[in-house]
């Protein structure tokens, strides 16, 4: 079911982006801008564009981006469902309760 979601959710931001890629492609990357594209490519099954963002910054800027990418969406998460950071990850990877 999520991935239907998910799949109506890219094709509607596809329609609606109004940028074209040649206009993207014109100005620098930063690191943050580079580890949302390469984690929603990821979720996406989209290596192509994964690839292509990771080649935006440098592998440690990438990963510093990914960790910080992950910790705020830990955060939002956790303050939605009213539970702690560590209930929410460790749910999220499938561990057992701490």
């Amino acid at each position: 079911m999520w991935g239907r979601i998910r799949k109506a959710g890219v094709k509607v931001a596809h329609v609606m982006r109004t940028q074209t890629r040649a206009d993207v492609d014109k100005r620098p990357h930063n690191l943050f801008e580079a580890a949302a594209t390469y984690v929603a490519a990821g979720a996406e099954n989209d290596q192509e564009r994964a690839d292509e963002a990771a080649a935006w910054v440098s592998p440690e800027a990438l990963s510093f981006g990914v960790n910080e990418l992950a910790c705020r969406a830990v955060i939002a998460l956790a303050r939605e469902r009213g539970e702690s950071p560590r209930t929410v990850a460790r749910e999220l990877l499938g561990l057992p309760a701490a």
